[in-house]
């Protein structure tokens, strides 16, 4: 571990020498490259420089201690910090998701349930805009379909934080099946349904993250429609784009103007194409990655809203709690944190065993 934090400590003087340099803020994608790199090396030089510190004064302290008893007690104290700075340093060397930085598209899609499964995604949307404005982020809806009792049979969202640490840092363990139990309003005899949405988030991608090659997308347009299918619009400004090499189909209509939804869908688009690419080097790598939350199938189910007993359940971690009224209005920090704390256990132990 040392070694690899004397290359770090070299690394980022080397970096603070270039940014330094204003022959290198010619180039903004360099100078912001380099200095996003600075930021994720400057805690870990600083636990580093202190763990250093701490070293040498608990020796001084072992070297005077048969003269003064004082210093012996004192070198146990500096003992005990220095053990707190290496589980620090050992935690802060966790290969950082490289995607930490992005921006998200999220998906909430309604599932088995019928009319009810619709409300609850709308729930769950409401959920992550309250997350989102509790932390000062921005939103935008790029997409809905919107059902009579005003649920949502599908709808997509970007998020930006703004900042070093960007959304997918926090909510990439969103995605999955959500399952919810309740008395739905439609239901007259008060009996208990479970329904559930689906979840899906992808960090943005930026254009010069994936190319798309203009031959290789189908593009239609159509009538916008709202809900029941009656038209919205009379002319042709939904958009639905074709990724022909993948697949990958996106539509977009909430825009009234046919350029405007083009540059939604091309967003998505971007965004699916580039988890598309992420979950094939996550396969290749699967034989390394021994992560409890991070290799889990995002297909599969991932947490329980039961709102009988307010209890919010993860079933990734076994994380549960009777807040489920906080959670649901956007309070969704413990049970991130938990799944944050797994995730890093998880690479720490991987990592100890020399995977």
């Amino acid at each position: 571990m040392f070694e690899r934090l004397a290359d770090l400590a070299a690394e980022h003087a080397t970096i603070e020498r270039d940014l330094a340099d204003p022959a290198v803020h010619a180039d903004p994608d360099r100078a912001r490259r380099l200095g996003r790199r600075y930021g994720e090396l400057t805690p870990i030089i600083q636990a580093y420089a202190e763990w250093q510190q701490v070293s040498a004064d608990e020796a001084t302290a072992r070297e005077l201690a048969p003269e003064d008893i004082s210093f012996a007690a004192e070198a146990d104290q500096l003992a005990a910090r220095r053990a707190e700075l290496e589980q620090r340093l050992n935690e802060l060397l966790v290969p950082r998701d490289p995607m930490d930085s992005k921006d998200v598209i999220l998906e909430v899609k309604a599932g088995e349930g019928g009319e009810e499964s619709a409300l609850f995604a709308g729930d769950l949307l409401r959920m992550y805009l309250r997350y989102a404005e509790r932390h000062g982020w921005k939103t935008e809806v790029l997409d809905s379909t919107q059902t009579g009792l005003g649920g949502y049979k599908d709808v997509t969202v970007a998020v930006k934080a703004g900042g070093d640490e960007g959304a997918w840092s926090k909510l990439k363990y969103e995605g999955g099946v959500h399952r919810v139990q309740r008395v739905p309003v439609t239901e007259s005899q008060g009996r208990i349904h479970t329904s559930a949405a689906g979840v899906l988030v992808m960090p943005e991608a930026d254009p010069v993250d994936v190319t798309i090659d203009p031959a290789d997308l189908k593009i239609d347009v159509f009538r916008s429609t709202g809900p029941g299918g009656q038209s919205v619009n009379t002319t042709d400004s939904a958009v639905r784009i074709t990724h022909l090499p993948t697949g990958v189909v996106v539509s977009c209509q909430n825009e009234k103007s046919q350029l405007q939804n083009k540059e939604q869908a091309m967003r998505v688009l971007r965004a699916r194409l580039l988890a598309v690419a992420q979950e094939q080097a996550d396969a290749e790598a699967a034989a390394q990655r021994h992560s409890q939350v991070a290799t889990v199938d995002r297909s599969q189910r991932v947490r329980t809203y039961n709102f009988p007993e307010n209890r919010i359940s993860d079933h990734r971690v076994g994380f549960k709690a009777y807040n489920l009224d906080q959670v649901i209005d956007g309070d969704l920090d413990a049970v991130i944190a938990a799944l944050l704390d797994a995730d890093r256990a998880g690479k720490i132990a991987a990592g100890g065993n020399g995977d």
